[in-house]
């Protein structure tokens, strides 16, 4: 393809995309493809040369009915997922320059941009300059990262000998069971071993970790003989947006010596909110924080920012320094590939450079304030209607709820049949494609987490939601009596 023809191609495809976005609400929310659609429609053989408006067709046949539209203004599944066309942007310019990301040497600008992006970022967050960032793929690869550096600390570096294998007692890691299925990866990624991954008790109400279950939990260990290494605070849990509470944890993981690494995977957007900063409460004193501009903020994936206050451990830990990839300048500037497992990486600094430059932060908080209003307004309607419940504190944008409906008998669904009709109900709203949420346990219980934050919707789309969720509660009730 010349430049020429990507010119021409390239209009194309960015008109399609713009067409796109503004035939969303049109669209099923859900995607409604049966297992193996795509994969033939895309045929058995490799694709011919083909032009650029067959591609376009097929996009439109193949792939959209094939997506769950994460940017939808009735998606309300999982997390924001959001991706502002502003960062659209710099993703493509992204591709398009090809910067070879290894060393400072290989892109300076690539560096010296993400550099300034992450500081930037921590400026607009409240945060110290004490801490220093990296852009990573996902907070699943920050939590790595942070757990690497947890180990390498309690082992006095024992990677440089003989590894976890030589280390005389066992490691041992605490967190939520309300954490992230990723810290678990983590950790069994890290060699901790699920035995040494200890899940500390939450309190009943809030959901939050219990600081006197983890005192005791640390303790016990220490008097069987294990290190602890490190403590997870999840700040805004995956199932409710709980937040642990960091400066209690804190206090005492650094009497045991142990890492604290703040997951703020989807809540760690909050942080641009003064406001909302009191939930993150004692952050200063954590080890590292990872956070997804790609969810709420509306970076376009994928773009995960992990802060150390401590980079030349970090460095110590991650840094491999052969032959070929010295240059005279390695003391003077910053060496990406020594923060982050990958040698290479893409340019993705331009994404929040040209979201920050186009739209603007005020711009991103307001939105953010309104995902905010819109997820308390719905609570509201929850709580006012009979058979509805808010079964989990609302602290930002998360709403979960559950209907309760009573049987032929008049009496209440037992837990069983309770479960089975809430995830009935769940599937069934999303087969319909007039909005998408997500059924999830809670106590051993189902119940449907929706969660509110895509940048389109508004309060009308939060409503014809809440409608759409009543309807089909209501069906399934039917059927089932």
């Amino acid at each position: 393809m010349t430049p020429e023809e990507f010119r021409a191609a390239g209009h194309a495809l960015v008109d399609w995309i713009a067409d796109y976005r503004t035939r969303l609400p049109d669209l099923p929310v859900g995607s409604l493809a049966r297992p193996g659609e795509v994969r033939s429609a895309v045929g058995a053989e490799p694709p011919e040369v083909d032009g650029i408006e067959a591609i376009l067709a097929d996009l439109d046949r193949v792939v959209v009915p094939g997506l769950t539209l994460t940017q939808h203004p009735r998606f309300f599944g999982w997390f924001p997922a959001n991706a502002s066309l502003s960062s659209v942007l710099g993703d493509l310019a992204s591709s398009g320059l090809g910067a070879l990301g290894i060393t400072w040497q290989s892109a300076p600008a690539l560096t010296e941009l993400e550099e300034a992006c992450c500081d930037w970022m921590r400026q607009l967050c409240g945060l110290s300059p004490e801490w220093r960032g990296a852009i990573h793929d996902t907070a699943s690869t920050a939590a790595l990262v942070a757990m690497l550096c947890a180990r390498e600390r309690a082992s006095d570096h024992a990677q440089t000998r003989s590894g976890l294998a030589g280390v005389g007692r066992p490691l041992t890691v605490y967190a939520s069971p309300q954490a992230h299925s990723s810290v678990t990866k983590a950790a069994l990624l890290a060699g901790f071993g699920l035995d040494n991954v200890r899940f500390v008790e939450v309190d009943p109400i809030t959901y939050a970790l219990s600081p006197a279950a983890l005192e005791e939990a640390l303790a016990a260990d220490v008097a069987a003989g294990c290190r602890p290494a490190m403590v997870v605070a999840s700040a805004g849990t995956t199932g409710t947006t709980a937040f642990d509470p960091i400066a209690a944890i804190v206090e005492i993981a650094r009497r045991h010596g142990a890492w604290v690494h703040v997951d703020a995977a989807m809540a760690g957007a909050a942080l641009l909110l003064e406001e909302q900063r009191w939930r993150f409460a004692g952050l200063e004193g954590a080890d590292s924080l990872s956070w997804n501009p790609h969810k709420w903020m509306g970076t376009i994936l994928d773009c995960s920012l992990l802060y150390v206050r401590d980079p030349q451990h970090l460095i110590r830990v991650m840094s491999t320094n052969p032959s070929y990839l010295r240059s005279p300048v390695d003391d003077e500037v910053t060496q990406l590939k020594d923060w982050g497992i990958p040698l290479g990486r893409r340019f993705r600094a331009l994404k929040i450079w040209f979201q920050l430059r186009i739209d603007g932060v005020e711009e991103i908080r307001a939105r953010m304030r309104r995902d905010l209003r819109n997820a308390r307004w719905l609570a509201e309607q929850v709580e006012a209607t009979p058979g509805w419940t808010v079964v989990a504190p609302v602290t930002l944008q998360t709403v979960c709820v559950r209907h309760e409906p009573v049987g032929v008998d008049g009496a209440p669904l037992d837990t069983a049949a309770l479960d089975a009709h809430t995830q009935r109900w769940a599937a069934a709203l999303n087969a319909s494609g007039r909005a998408f949420v997500t059924p999830a346990q809670l106590d051993g219980r189902w119940m449907v987490r929706i969660s509110i934050g895509a940048a389109a919707t508004e309060q009308a789309d939060v409503a014809a939601g809440w409608a759409a969720v009543q309807d089909a509660a209501a069906a399934a009730a039917s059927a089932a009596i």
